[in-house]
């Protein structure tokens, strides 16, 4: 049977990163787009019970929606999802393959971002993570400092340029460490980058489609 996956993202640019992932499968993606936190985010105003309440909310309307289960793309609203939220459908985290791939490699590692506002509660959710697992690690967090607002002005093509360079430069500070991009809008500077410095170079949409695959028991196209 198809399967129906709503994704919920904070930029239309993750629309064409999960359709690409999952294009060899038989399921539908039904996306969802709400740009407005990462905007507002830095009001005076602003606060984490307005997060919380929106993002709550929003998944309520998506699991409504007729989906067998519900992806969120979005480091910043992943870190901000009530530890027991609760929901009536499977709630898939982008970050979940990526830490089981840190977890499962077991190295020294690098986790680079672009978002800030994303690097406290990505960290906090990794060692959260691995502690369910039972499992140590040692993972640092590196900033690439004034590029997310590229990609959320839609420069795709400066934001990716900006990416490569502060990837390759992670790699080279830290030769004897594993380096992984850790957001959705860093893939294309993250497999560019593995390409040209034949580095292994982690990113979500490496583990992400064998993840969902297990998770929701999806066929191949034409099976």
């Amino acid at each position: 049977m198809k399967r129906k996956l709503g994704c919920y993202h904070a930029h239309y640019s993750n629309i064409e990163h999960i359709e690409k992932a999952l294009g060899s499968y038989d399921i539908e993606l039904v996306h969802f787009v709400d740009p407005g936190l990462d905007r507002i985010k830095n009001d005076s105003d602003f606060t984490e019970e307005l997060a919380l309440n929106k993002i709550k909310s929003t998944l309520d309307w998506l699991a409504s929606c007729h989906v067998d289960a519900i992806l969120i793309t979005c480091t910043y609203f992943t870190a901000h999802l009530p530890e027991h939220f609760s929901c009536p459908v499977p709630i898939i985290k982008i970050d979940d393959p990526l830490f089981h791939k840190i977890l499962q490699l077991n190295r020294p590692s690098v986790l680079v971002f672009t978002n800030p506002s994303t690097v406290e509660g990505t960290m906090e959710q990794l060692h959260k993570f691995a502690a369910a697992a039972g499992q140590e690690i040692q993972v640092e967090p590196v900033l690439l400092e004034n590029t997310f607002q590229l990609v959320m002005q839609g420069k795709k093509n400066d934001y990716i340029e900006a990416v490569s360079r502060g990837l390759f430069h992670a790699i080279e500070d830290h030769p004897r460490k594993t380096v992984f991009a850790a957001q959705l809008s860093m893939v294309p500077a993250a497999e560019r980058v593995g390409r040209e410095s034949d580095a292994f170079l982690g990113n979500h949409l490496d583990a992400l489609p064998g993840y969902l695959k297990d998770i929701l028991s999806l066929e191949a196209v034409g099976r």
